[in-house]
């Protein structure tokens, strides 16, 4: 008897707080959808353009030039009150660097929106004297894809550890001070070097998305404020292996091991610099009959050298397919998945929600790490199908007989 009271006393209870919560629970529905189209609208609205960066064969700059370039990128405005984010939609800007390899062609992009570009443009003639920008075409978008002749397949990139923990960037590798080309060991040329040994009929694209990171994570068990987790789990990264150095009888610190010391180093210049969200994505389309699983694993590994044991590396994930054959016994999975993918990467899409409502793992990023992914190399880089500007362009002398 006690049971079915306890029962009625509960139905009585749904019923009583049904006409509440019922309201309560549909206006956050409706809000929610509301916030998706305002924001769809708003990015449809846009008008984008794309960069192609041609940059000269003698550059003289470290990748410390394209980090001063990176860091014009940090762009917060957009999302400044309550009413540009969710009555108008509005979102921070955010860009695409792309190193894209047409059949072995290699060229750098930036895509970027309309009211952007000519900003962008004087940052990069700013830091790259005899380079060339020009807007061109979206090779992404005039790419056509035929499912009868043609194979896509595409990845997208995570970290192994925290978002605190650094790669291996160019300051690692001393290209952060002038030095000889025969001297240099550059992390971005075994990447170009992939590119250019790519085959006719095949393509390969690697994208890297940006926009600024704000302040914007919940704090952890409170119901209200918000934190920086990049920030927070920098301070308690520290602090866990300076700990792990103390004696455990009188608390006693001892000296950090060198390989520590540099972890501790990595880790607190990379909290100096200016912190942007990140995606990245590479995507391979080729004919079928010259489609290769070789391209697929060096897509998969192309960033092996911005990895080291004691720092951050990355590894793929979001790759289309199914862990058993019987999840998707007609491939109509892996061809949605496929389709979603292609779609993404021409929208450069990864921070909004999509269609198929795919979770994504949004890096954390400075801009040191960044220009290490993505600069101009100089003749270090020997890759003969890289674009570049064949002769430096300069102002004719004053004292030109007229």
């Amino acid at each position: 008897m006690e049971s079915a009271d306890l029962v009625n006393s509960t139905l009585d209870f749904i019923l009583l707080i049904l006409p509440i919560a019922l309201p309560i629970i549909l206006a956050f529905i409706l809000f929610d959808m509301w916030v998706y189209y305002a924001r769809e609208k708003f990015i449809s609205e846009q008008e984008n353009v794309l960069l192609k960066v041609v940059p000269p064969t003698d550059v003289l700059k470290t990748p410390l030039a394209m980090e001063l370039f990176i860091n014009g990128l940090y762009q917060v405005s957009g999302e400044s009150d309550f009413v540009d984010v969710y009555w108008k939609g509005s979102v921070r800007p955010w860009f695409s660097l792309e190193m894209v390899s047409d059949g072995g062609k290699v060229n750098f992009y930036i895509w970027t929106t309309k009211k952007m570009a000519g900003y962008l443009e004087s940052q990069i003639y700013a830091q790259y004297p005899g380079i060339e920008v020009i807007e061109s075409p979206d090779y992404a978008t005039e790419t056509k894809f035929d499912d009868s002749r043609h194979k896509f397949w595409a990845a997208e990139f995570v970290f192994l550890q925290d978002n605190s923990i650094p790669i291996k960037t160019y300051v690692d590798y001393g290209l952060d001070k002038p030095m000889k080309d025969e001297e240099k060991t550059d992390p971005i040329t075994p990447t170009l070097e992939f590119l250019g040994s790519i085959r006719e009929g095949e393509r390969v694209w690697i994208q890297i998305i940006v926009k600024a990171h704000k302040k914007e994570d919940p704090k952890p068990d409170k119901w209200f404020g918000k934190t920086d987790l990049w920030v927070d789990n920098h301070k308690k990264e520290v602090k866990k292996i300076r700990d792990a150095y103390k004696e455990k009888d009188d608390n006693k610190p001892t000296p950090v091991s060198t390989i520590q010391d540099k972890r501790i180093e990595a880790i607190e210049r990379a909290q100096g610099k200016l912190p942007f969200d990140v995606g990245m994505r590479g995507a391979y389309l080729a004919d079928k009959d010259v489609f290769s699983k070789g391209t697929t694993g060096g897509i998969m590994n192309a960033f092996q050298q911005y990895g080291s044991a004691n720092l951050n590396g990355f590894k793929p994930t979001n790759k289309p397919g199914v862990d058993w054959w019987w999840q998707d016994p007609f491939g109509r999975k892996e061809r949605a998945q496929e389709t979603q993918l292609l779609q993404d990467y021409r929208d450069r899409a990864y921070f909004h929600r999509t269609y198929m409502g795919r979770k994504r793992n949004v890096l954390v990023m400075n801009s040191e790490e960044l220009a290490t992914m993505f600069h101009f190399p100089g003749s270090v880089a020997l890759t003969p199908n890289l674009e570049r500007v064949q002769s430096r362009k300069s102002n004719a002398p004053s004292d030109l007989p007229v």
